[in-house]
């Protein structure tokens, strides 16, 4: 499992940032199985005008804008359509923020060693705009971590993290659903329950 071979790679304290929704039940695992601070980093995808579902691009915290040229000009998205559906996307990454932590602040990355986790990468443009994200924030070092993903996305993500942990690297990817006995959506008060579990563990509010 994808929180066993971290545990044989892991010999420091580490923080695992996971992206919600689907990302908190797996970081929350590594987190256990780490000893590891959990928190979430909210990304938010750029869905394709009358295409939602196709990532166009990714919005992150910290202003961090990805784009995914080749389909902004096979679609014929235009500038003005990008900014309105980012501004878009902005107002609910603020919302989600507010929303898991409560009054509890973002940790702290700088200096960190830190492991992005996502329930899988298919595009991959969501983990690519976390990685640039906390990167701006001055980490000792950004590590990727899913349990399923696209070999080329895995690839490719390894060119802009320290190091990435696909777990599973199928021959014929078509969706991260695909891999998952029971995929159903992580609910906001799941994230939420799971993030105040974390918290309340021995050593995780230390600064």
């Amino acid at each position: 499992m994808l929180r066993q071979r971290l545990k044989q790679e892991s010999s420091e304290q580490l923080l695992i940032l996971a992206l919600p929704r689907g990302g908190v039940p797996v970081g929350f695992e590594v987190a256990l199985a780490l000893n590891a601070k959990l928190d979430v980093f909210v990304v938010r995808k750029l869905g394709a005008p009358g295409h939602e579902e196709l990532a166009m691009g990714a919005i992150a915290s910290g202003g961090v804008r990805v784009i995914n040229t080749e389909v902004v000009n096979a679609l014929h998205v235009t500038p003005e359509e990008i900014e309105e559906i980012a501004l878009r996307e902005a107002e609910e990454l603020n919302r989600r923020e507010k929303l898991y932590r409560g009054e509890r602040p973002p940790r702290r990355v700088q200096g960190e060693s830190v492991i992005l986790v996502d329930d899988g990468v298919a595009t991959g443009y969501s983990m690519r705009a976390a990685v640039l994200a906390v990167r701006q924030q001055a980490p000792k070092a950004v590590m990727v971590a899913v349990p399923v993903g696209a070999r080329e996305t895995c690839e490719e993500l390894g060119r802009e993290a320290d190091a990435v942990f696909c777990f599973r690297v199928p021959g014929e990817f078509v969706a991260v659903g695909q891999w998952y006995r029971n995929f159903t959506q992580t609910s906001d008060e799941e994230v939420r329950a799971l993030l105040d579990r974390a918290s309340q563990r021995p050593g995780q509010n230390a600064a």
